[in-house]
């Protein structure tokens, strides 16, 4: 890349851009540094955890699984048998806005139809 600007500025008859000078800032060596890449990692990710309550019946627990986790009847038994017995169960993992929304939808739609459920979130 460097030797392509300096190519490019010779061409053009200028010294433009030329730091390799004896004298000149930072020149002398005239060497191409390639800058550093970021290291990227992945974003953290969420569990989406339902609470157990003794009032909202089971089969609005099934409801909500379906509807807002994409399970199967047979996965959304499962899991809701887990809340039952454990006292929580994880629902899915996602990034924090995507578990964050999804924990918000199912508190609102136990509200909306006046269960006590509770979905809270924490890192995986």
């Amino acid at each position: 890349m460097f030797l392509q600007t300096y190519a490019v500025a010779q061409a053009q008859g200028g010294d433009a851009g030329r730091d390799d000078e004896p004298g000149q800032p930072g020149g002398g060596v005239g060497l191409a540094v390639d800058t550093a890449k970021p290291a990227l990692k992945p974003p953290a990710m969420f569990k989406v955890l339902l609470l157990n309550d003794d009032f909202t019946p089971m089969d609005f627990v099934v409801e909500v699984l379906e509807s807002f986790f994409s399970m199967n009847r047979e996965q959304a038994t499962r899991v809701m048998l887990t809340v039952h017995t454990q006292g929580k169960a994880v629902c899915g993992i996602y990034s924090r806005d995507v578990a964050e929304t999804k924990a918000e939808q199912v508190i609102d739609y136990a509200r909306r139809h006046q269960h006590p459920l509770m979905a809270k979130i924490e890192q995986a």
